[in-house]
């Protein structure tokens, strides 16, 4: 059984690096991307299940930025989109009231950083469920 296809859209190495680890443990196929100038590219190129982003990549809303450009494009507007960020560490803000808010943060799932692997995976495995 083909597992789904996952783009990590997170400017830290290191993190990145672990969550393809933590993903790739499970049979998933992941694609990465350093910001949202490259995430696009890659999500247009290799058409991903299921997109995880950072919100503070290039700037400190590329994320979100990113999310609402593909809810309003009609080839991605299904794909499940996780956020996975530690702006609340970093700036104070909790974006997680806003999940779904098509204007401000349309996206369907909202983790704080670090995380720990099963909470990731649970949450990846729900919305690739949604999905089908």
């Amino acid at each position: 059984m083909t597992k789904a296809k996952i783009l990590i859209a997170e400017d830290d190495p290191d993190f990145r690096d672990s969550l393809q680890a933590v993903l790739e443990s499970q049979h998933y196929t992941v694609i990465t991307a350093v910001n949202k100038a490259d995430g696009m590219e890659k999500i247009k190129a290799e058409k991903p299940d299921l997109a995880i982003l950072d919100i503070m990549m290039s700037t400190w809303v590329d994320g979100l930025q990113m999310s609402r450009e593909l809810k309003n494009d009609p080839q991605f507007k299904d794909m499940p989109i996780l956020i996975l960020t530690g702006i609340k560490t970093e700036i104070g803000m909790d974006f997680k009231a806003t999940v779904g808010d098509p204007q401000w943060c349309p996206v369907d799932a909202y983790l704080e950083k670090p995380i720990e692997p099963d909470v990731l995976l649970a949450e990846v495995a729900n919305l690739l469920a949604v999905k089908t």
